[in-house]
């Protein structure tokens, strides 16, 4: 039983859409993260969850490690073929299989990307509200249980996904939840495969719950003297009942990236970004009063819009700020960390974090998803630094050491992969032994995705 024997009937199988090319091995075994490069042996691109059942068959008899790829898009290492293997890219997998307006729920196939989702969806009235920034694929955002800009309001992954279907590793094909917006029918497994991260099954097909489009949108910058006023006014906001769509800080450092980058003017001060959704009247008059509660807690003015070109430009430089905070140094590459806490803790949590970051020997600007507790630091390595790597990891270290002081969480939104699993077992307290024994029951050989999420043998 080998990969070299996998790979053969695989081939057989599937022909030209079994890549051996050095330049699709490179660009499946890669990432934008610091994680040294780990390709796969093949790249399978199957068009039909009964070729995945297939696939999956063949490598559970070679004993074929199968890692699941979307767009590539995750940073905690979720795809690194770290035993070699093959990668199932979904890509050819990218279909709306069906729309229903009355229900408000999408079936798609997991390769469709955020951004042509809600393409597809523009004539309907509806759209899909998960945005995590990058254009990522729905399978991987529900592996991963992704969220985003948008939680406050919207929620997560977990919150948006109300069944799916999925091949496991002895190539069986089940399907969880359905079009009901709630069950009490047994095991939620659907739960279970959302924010699994490719170890239980390979998702391959969604059904996702739709939102209306918002008559109007108004979008806002404000900057502030300091983060605990942010911070207080965000509290405030949401005691108040204000329905904020989008919520999001960005520390001083970063307001300065992005000025270098964009050309903006925006003062080197912690500043909050927000957005809210309704009609004309309500967006206006919740954006009047976000602006009265940001000015009593030390806001400089809340400059606001409706205008969508001017919304986009705001929103564009936020999913930017990677970019923007690693053109801070030429060379540079970010090793990008997320924790969450509760929102009582967060101010202190963020001036522990930047306080450690200021007495390093590398910079970090920090952003975040204020209104549910969630920040990133970008910590800036130089690839030809190895100090530089061993700092940022202990930076890391410290951030999720009192994130869990706190009561919060290793990850907030990039997921477990390689890099969180030493923080397992503190996080969860016996839990991940039940994560592994699960495991162990439905891919006894541990091929799916392994090395990542639970420890295996």
């Amino acid at each position: 039983m080998t990969i070299v024997t996998a790979l053969d009937a695989l081939s057989l199988f599937l022909g030209q859409r079994l890549s051996r090319s050095k330049h699709d091995l490179e660009q499946h075994g890669n990432s934008e993260a610091h994680y040294r490069a780990a390709p796969p042996d093949a790249v399978a691109y199957p068009t039909s969850t009964e070729e995945v059942a297939h696939i999956m068959r063949i490598c559970t008899e070679h004993g074929c490690p199968v890692i699941g790829f979307g767009a590539g898009t995750s940073l905690e290492g979720h795809t690194a073929a770290v035993r070699g293997g093959v990668a199932v890219d979904f890509s050819h997998m990218n279909q709306v299989l069906e729309v229903r307006p009355e229900d408000m729920t999408v079936t798609v196939q997991p390769g469709i990307t955020r951004i042509a989702l809600n393409e597809e969806l523009r004539a309907t009235g509806l759209f899909f509200p998960v945005d995590p920034g990058a254009d990522a694929s729905l399978g991987g955002m529900a592996a991963t249980r992704a969220s985003g800009t948008t939680t406050v309001r919207y929620g997560t992954m977990r919150d948006n996904v109300l069944g799916l279907e999925a091949v496991l590793a002895d190539g069986r094909v089940i399907r969880t939840g359905g079009q009901a917006r709630k069950t009490s029918a047994g095991y939620d497994l659907t739960g279970l495969m959302v924010g699994s991260e490719g170890t239980l099954g390979l998702i391959t097909e969604l059904t996702l719950r739709l939102h209306g489009q918002p008559e109007a949108v108004s979008s806002g910058v404000c900057a502030f003297d300091s983060f605990e006023g942010a911070v207080q006014a965000v509290i405030e906001t949401i005691q108040s009942g204000i329905p904020m769509a989008r919520i999001e800080f960005v520390g001083a450092d970063a307001a300065a990236a992005f000025n270098a980058y964009a050309k903006m003017d925006l003062p080197e001060a912690p500043h909050l970004m927000i957005e809210f959704h309704g009609s004309d009247a309500a967006v206006a008059e919740q954006s009047e009063r976000f602006g009265e509660i940001a000015q009593a807690n030390g806001g400089q003015e809340f400059r606001w819009s409706t205008k969508e070109e001017e919304r986009r430009a705001l929103w564009a430089l936020r999913h930017n700020a990677y970019y923007a905070i690693i053109a801070l140094e030429k060379g540079a590459r970010g090793l990008v960390t997320d924790i969450c806490v509760p929102i009582s803790r967060l101010a202190e949590a963020v001036e522990e974090t930047r306080a450690d970051i200021a007495a390093s020997r590398i910079q970090g600007p920090i952003v975040g998803h204020v209104g549910d507790g969630n920040f990133h630091a970008v910590l800036l390595v130089h690839p030809d630094r190895p100090e530089d790597l061993e700092e940022a990891k202990r930076l890391s270290h410290r951030m999720v050491e009192r994130s869990l002081r706190f009561g919060g969480t290793c990850t907030g939104e990039h997921g477990v992969g390689m890099g969180k699993l030493d923080y397992m077992a503190a996080e969860h307290q016996g839990g991940w032994d039940v994560m592994s024994e699960i495991k162990r029951s439905l891919d006894p050989q541990g091929i799916l995705n392994p090395g990542k999420v639970v420890r295996q043998n």
